[in-house]
């Protein structure tokens, strides 16, 4: 996958987990639960959602690098590049 592959991905997951949520002008550079209602249990939905969908496993220590779109993308696209 792409960069913008999984970018896109993700905002999918997100807008799926929080659908009254405009995820249309996230700032990709800041933590994405500062800018939408995001709590703790919808950010572990979208680990089990990339999980299901990707066979991605992401280690609880590992969460933190998920905190803004772009970090996410930096984490993911290694483990998503053969998708």
């Amino acid at each position: 996958m792409t960069q913008e592959e999984i970018k896109a991905s993700i905002l999918d997951i997100i807008s799926e987990i929080v659908p009254d949520e405009d995820t249309s002008q996230l700032d990709p550079d800041l933590r994405i639960r500062d800018q939408i209602n995001l709590d703790s249990m919808d950010f572990l939905d979208i680990i089990m959602e990339l999980r299901k969908r990707y066979k991605v496993e992401v280690p609880e220590e590992d969460y933190p690098k998920l905190a803004t779109l772009n970090s996410c993308v930096a984490y993911l696209e290694p483990l998503l590049k053969d998708k």
